[in-house]
This record gives C-alpha cells, sequence and structure tokens, in this order.
C-alpha cells in the first residue's frame, strides 16, 4: 500500500491536516497513541466501504431508531480503522407501507456522514399497524435506487443492512418480490445483511433467507435494538472543543461553492446542539479520523487546503477568498492563515487528551458490564462484527476486537 507522510505534533507549526489513525477495539476507539503522529492524507483512499442502512420506522421500532442515532458515529469509527485506508459512504432507506405518511425515504451514498445523520435524526417511528411492511419495494430501491457507482479504489466492500421486526407485504403485485431483488444484489457486488428486531417467526425466515440469498448474514436481537450507550464526563467538553475548531475554518470559492458550504457549517452547529454528548464524542472522533475528511471540512476549506498542498493561497483570486481577508495584504493572509493553523492544533490536541481518557473510562465500563453479565450483542455491535468479516473478504482489514 502507499506510504503516508508522518509529522509529528511538535512540527506542525505550517499546519494541520486532520487524520489521525490509530487501530482500537469496537467502542473503545481512541485518537491517542503514546506518541501520536498526524497523518496527512497524500492521496485518494485505498479503499472503499458502502453501507446502506434500510430502516423499518414503523412505530413498534422506536426503540432501533434512538439506538441508530446514538451509534451510527461508533459504527463509522470502527470502519474507519480499516486498512487499506477506506473511503467511507453511507446511505439511508427508511421505510413503512403503503397509507402511512411515506413508504420509502431516501439518503443517497455520501462520504458526508454529517448529512446522512442529519436525515436519521428526522426519522421518528410512527405508522405502520397491520403487520407487514412495504420491506420488498425498500430492499429494491436500496439496490436499485441507490446510485452505488464505480471506485477507484482498490478494494471495494458495498453492504445493505435490512433491519426491522415485521416481514414483508408479498401481496403487493407491482413489488419487486425479496428473492428477486437478493439475486439482482449479488450479480452487482452488494451483500445484504438483515437484523431481525424482536421474536416475529415469519420474520424471521424471511429474514435468514434474504440474508443466505445476498452472501450476507442474518442476526437477531431485541426489538428496542439492543443499543448500550455510554456516557462519559469528557463527552461534553470534547464536542465544544470540535465547534471551536470549526470556528479556525475558513471557507473560500465561488458562490455555489459558499453556498453548500454555509449550509454544511449550519448543519454541523444543528448537530453540535441536538445530538446527545456520548454521540457527539464519537462524531468528533470521526470528524479527526483518516476517513472524516470531507464530514469535517465539506468542499473547500482553506485553512486545510493550504496546508496539504492542495491549493497555494497566493493563486487563490481574490473574490474567492473569505471576505474578512480580502482587503489584507498577501503577507497579513499568509500569517492569519498561519496562525488558524496553529490554533486548530492546539485545540486538537485537547481533543486527543480527552479523547484518551474518555476511551479508558469506555473500557472500564464495558469490563464492568460484560462481568455483570450484559453481552454487548445490540444493533451496533453486530454490524460491527459483520463488517469486520466481510470486510476481509475483499483484503479489507479493520482493526480487531478486544
Amino acid at each position: 500500500m502507499r506510504a503516508r507522510k508522518l509529522i509529528s505534533a511538535a512540527g506542525m507549526a505550517a499546519g494541520l491536516a486532520m487524520g489521525l489513525a490509530g487501530s482500537p477495539a469496537w467502542g473503545q476507539q481512541t485518537l491517542v497513541d503514546e506518541a501520536p503522529p498526524v497523518i496527512v492524507n497524500e492521496a485518494e483512499a485505498l479503499a472503499r466501504i458502502d453501507v446502506v442502512f434500510v430502516l423499518d420506522t414503523t412505530g413498534s421500532m422506536s426503540g432501533l431508531i434512538e439506538g441508530a442515532k446514538a451509534k451510527i458515529w461508533a459504527i463509522a469509527n470502527q470502519i474507519a480503522t480499516a486498512e487499506p485506508r477506506p473511503e467511507i459512504r453511507m446511505g439511508l432507506v427508511g421505510y413503512r407501507d403503503r397509507g402511512d405518511d411515506y413508504v420509502t425515504k431516501l439518503t443517497p451514498l455520501t462520504d458526508d456522514l454529517d448529512a446522512v445523520y442529519a436525515d436519521l435524526m428526522r426519522f421518528e417511528a410512527g405508522g405502520g399497524g397491520d403487520g407487514p411492511e412495504s420491506v420488498n419495494q425498500a430492499l429494491h430501491e436500496a439496490v436499485h435506487a441507490i446510485d452505488w457507482g464505480g471506485s477507484d479504489a482498490g478494494a471495494t466492500l458495498r453492504l445493505i443492512y435490512l433491519v426491522g421486526d415485521a416481514p414483508p407485504h408479498m401481496d403487493y403485485e407491482q413489488d419487486t418480490p425479496y428473492a428477486e431483488t437478493c439475486k439482482e444484489a449479488v450479480g452487482r457486488g452488494i451483500i445484504i445483511n438483515a437484523i431481525q428486531c424482536g421474536v416475529w417467526d415469519e420474520t424471521s425466515r424471511i429474514w435468514r433467507e434474504v440474508a443466505a440469498m445476498s452472501e450476507g448474514e442474518y442476526f437477531a436481537i431485541e426489538q428496542s435494538g439492543g443499543v448500550a450507550v455510554i456516557e462519559t464526563p469528557f463527552d461534553e467538553q470534547i464536542a465544544e472543543l470540535n465547534a471551536q475548531v470549526r470556528g479556525t475554518m475558513l471557507d473560500y470559492g465561488d458562490a455555489t461553492t459558499l453556498t453548500a458550504q454555509m449550509a454544511k457549517r449550519q448543519e454541523a452547529e444543528t448537530i453540535d446542539a441536538d445530538a446527545a454528548p456520548a454521540a457527539a464524542a464519537d462524531r468528533a472522533r470521526y470528524l479527526y479520523s483518516r476517513s472524516g475528511e470531507k464530514s469535517l471540512y465539506g468542499e473547500q476549506e482553506l485553512v486545510s487546503d493550504v496546508q496539504v498542498g492542495r491549493v497555494k493561497l497566493e493563486d487563490v483570486p481574490e473574490d474567492q477568498l473569505p471576505e474578512s481577508m480580502r482587503s489584507m495584504t498577501p503577507e497579513e493572509r499568509a500569517t492569519h492563515v498561519a496562525q488558524l493553523q496553529e490554533e486548530r492544533e492546539k485545540l486538537v490536541e485537547q481533543i486527543r487528551e480527552l479523547d484518551a481518557k474518555r476511551a479508558a473510562y469506555i473500557t472500564d465500563e464495558l469490563a464492568k458490564r460484560a462481568a455483570a453479565g450484559e453481552k454487548g450483542d445490540g444493533f451496533d455491535a453486530k454490524v460491527g462484527e459483520s463488517v469486520r468479516r466481510q470486510a476481509a473478504r475483499v483484503g479489507i482489514r479493520l482493526a480487531p476486537e478486544g
């Protein structure tokens, strides 16, 4: 695999590229090693992992939906430990049934996980009630309406997670039956995993068939999703420091780019305000992982782009600079960018230190829960286990558990 350029924290006065790596255990990720390097992303990702969650959002699924909101960043963090370094994209297909407020809601595959999280936060459990749901339509759209695209990466893993508690309506004649969709998925290199919430026998039978026909895995979890959220004394401070990092960002570009970047920053502010503390801390960890750059910066951010050499400050047209910099001299602009780089470095070092303490706290708490007999086999754990095994099929290695 290609080499990555390592720069010590002490040598970062000229800038900071966010790509903090490690190989932590599931649920115990940390940004910190004994002598942590900062990894500069000099090249594109060497692998791609695409994950689409097909989620039953009817009334009985409230526990699972809330658990997914709490753990999507933890799942992304585990995937980010992969070697070769992955580009991570996620998407969503929320489904209910005919006669409900909607049948399906789609979020396209994207490497901006803030956008995925924002859509996930809008999901609320409701509708349903007659038993079977529009599973056939949801699966078909996950395979065909989502643009899986090609990949320049050396290894690509495409995964669907069907998560629900009720079987499909088989009496909707215009729907493509799940067996046909599973066959088509395999032909397109897409693995479908099936996670059953609850104990409905018919769901169990069909979910097992879906997994078997799609080269995936079947799991049964509690109706609530079985997600265990561990809050720590460090969560809120990590989230606050991450918000301060956002304050060091300078968006630049044409009007279209700046409009998109403004929306990106507003979205991040909303997430910071609304996310539970533990989820916000997990999000901060992902943003500074090797795969989190797009979620952190968006399309164009001047401080990071100058630091990694994507653009030379002097080559940026004046009318595409941040408005606050347009009246500055070239020397003043360079000084301003360097100062923001230095400020960002200090903030990230504080995040590193707190994240190490958080990881130790979580490790201790997990050990206590295991000793008390808790299994730790909820939604997020099952996703992590299966991603690890299925990534190995295509030559992608995730950090081991334990």
